[in-house]
């Protein structure tokens, strides 16, 4: 039992390690190259924890070679444009001004449901208020409106607007984040000031963010 145990663990943190090399991407971001690697990798990590008489290398040895060729294949995509085009294909135009394009749906088995279906997801009822509906790599449906559907902007209205920017996380659960510190500018010293102008030390805080503004949201732990 406990080399089951040993060899799920070391299979489980070495599996996390290698996708984590292969780059950041949703499932839904997937290439089909990506999806079948995904695959073949939990298939070969299933081998070594079921099979006890087989030695652990087997599995991992396999593991690292796809991964290596994953991390290959990115980069050669990244690189070269007709490599991409083979590899991960190119997006369709199936919708354009508000009519269907059947012959690209049938390049890409693409049916009806599917499409209405997508479009219901992004709010959009009536295919004529689409000014161009592209099936991405992924298998999403990317809608750009006509310019008369789309929600009114402040630039439409000539209204000025000042730049939002991100709020910066600086304590999560208890820790001070030195890094976003030093990325604004602003020293411990300062966070541990401002935290206690507020009645709190940083271990009493969930997480606490500057706003672009110049404001210390801090939210408490509960206790």
């Amino acid at each position: 039992m406990w080399e089951i145990i040993f060899r799920t663990i070391v299979i489980y943190f070495y599996v996390l390690i290698i996708l984590r090399l292969t780059g950041k991407r949703e499932i839904g971001q997937l290439s089909p190259f990506d999806f079948v690697v995904a695959i073949i990798i939990a298939e070969l990590a299933a081998i070594p924890m079921e099979n006890n008489d087989q030695p652990l290398w087997h599995g991992l040895i396999p593991i690292t070679v796809l991964g290596l060729l994953e991390v290959f294949l990115s980069w050669l995509t990244m690189i070269s444009r007709s490599v991409r085009m083979i590899i991960c294909g190119e997006p369709q135009v199936i919708i354009r001004n508000g009519k269907l394009l059947r012959s690209e749906m049938r390049k890409s088995r693409y049916n009806l449901d599917d499409l209405m279906a997508q479009l219901r997801e992004k709010g959009v009822a009536n295919i004529q208020d689409v000014e161009f509906g592209v099936l991405e790599n992924s298998g999403r449906l990317s809608v750009i409106l006509k310019s008369q559907k789309r929600p009114v902007t402040p630039e439409d209205l000539n209204i000025a607007t000042k730049y939002e920017g991100l709020p910066v996380v600086v304590v999560m659960d208890g820790e001070i984040i030195k890094k976003a510190l030093q990325e604004v500018n602003l020293t411990e010293e300062w966070l541990l000031n401002k935290l206690k102008e507020k009645g709190f030390s940083p271990e009493e805080v969930l997480i606490a963010a500057l706003t672009p503004e110049g404001d210390l949201f801090v939210n408490e732990r509960d206790t």
